[in-house]
């Protein structure tokens, strides 16, 4: 099934003066065809930073406590969150809006909350290349509140990328389970799919890898237990597979409820060509980025520090790696996205 296409989309990736190493793993749901390919021995058993990946087990959870009768999507965040903390979070041209957030718009990236990692002159992204900090919940609000809203929630056609939206749906399952959110995922999925070197960093002895800032390896592991729910997760390319199928293959909640998820709008331009689902990228195989090349799109999700993690629905497909570099998101897009339209 083209593994040598993939090999030289993997050596050209490779040759990138950015990428300092490297993993992929490909393979289909009941592992017949399986593919798998190691740069400076970062290989499908070395622990890896999820970054955003880490949102997806936050969406599992969501949908398993739907299942559960738990939540609603359509649930406002009122219900789980006090009036100082929604005070002033949604402004948009004068009028106050947090009261009309709710689940969905959080899963859906719809609720138009700015995004304090990426914006603002001195934006946490910034703040941590100099140096690493521990933000609490209430800070990442704080500073939430600080920046202008993009629009109204559930404005038509409208998405904005903001790591806010999963920190909150994070609080929001402790609030329901009434336990800390890496014991929630433990509970949910850990144990259940078997995964025994996927984990929230919490203590000082958990490890948490290096990220390599253009030539730079640094070590950030205050900022990572900051972002849990958005961010924090480590996880190896072995165990986000097998975590990758059991979201897509009905093993954690029913298959049935994408029918309610697939509803895809465009986020900002500097995220072009993603779109955004119910808690899950899709990343369109017949647009410009392609060149109009490919048939259909891949699902699931990408981190700013390289990471993927993919399901091809149209060649049954699962797509897993790092290639571990913060200074271009775009990597991991590129490359899953040559694999994807090299496939026949």
């Amino acid at each position: 099934m083209g593994t040598k296409k993939i090999e030289k989309i993997f050596n050209r990736a490779i040759k990138s003066k950015q990428v300092h190493e490297c993993i992929l793993f490909v393979e289909n749901m009941n592992g017949d065809f399986s593919y798998k390919n190691e740069y400076r021995g970062k290989n499908i058993d070395v622990p890896l930073l999820m970054a955003s990946i880490t949102k997806l087990f936050t969406t599992a959870c969501i949908l398993i406590l739907r299942e559960q009768g738990k939540l609603s999507l359509d649930d406002e965040v009122k219900e789980y969150f006090d009036s100082s903390t929604l005070s002033g979070l949604h402004i948009y041209n004068g009028q106050k809006y947090s009261s009309k957030l709710t689940i969905s718009s959080l899963l859906f990236q719809t609720s138009g909350l700015p995004d304090a990692f990426e914006e603002g002159k001195n934006n946490l992204k910034k703040r941590v290349l100099r140096k690493d900090m521990h933000f609490n919940f209430d800070e990442m609000i704080t500073l939430t509140k600080e920046l202008e809203s993009h629009f109204p929630p559930e404005t038509m056609k409208r998405a904005h990328y903001a790591d806010i939206n999963f920190d909150m749906l994070g609080e929001i399952i402790e609030t329901i389970t009434n336990s800390p959110l890496e014991d929630v995922y433990k509970t949910f999925i850990f144990q259940p799919l078997g995964l025994e070197k996927t984990y929230l960093p919490k203590s000082e002895h958990d490890i948490v890898p290096s990220i390599y800032y253009k030539e730079t390896a640094i070590s950030r592991p205050k900022f990572i237990k900051s972002c849990r729910a958005s961010g924090g997760g480590i996880s190896t390319a072995r165990e986000l597979m097998i975590f990758i199928k059991a979201f897509f293959g009905g093993k954690l909640f029913k298959k049935d409820v994408f029918h309610q998820l697939e509803k895809y709008n465009r986020l900002q331009t500097s995220m072009y060509p993603i779109q955004y689902g119910g808690g899950y990228m899709r990343l369109p195989l017949n647009g410009l980025a392609t060149l109009y090349m490919g048939k259909g799109g891949l699902l699931g999700h990408s981190g700013s520090t390289g990471s993927f993690a993919f399901y091809f629905p149209e060649k049954d497909l699962f797509l897993v790696g790092d290639v571990n570099q913060l200074a271009n998101p775009a990597l991991p897009i590129r490359l899953a996205l040559r694999i994807a339209i090299s496939i026949k």
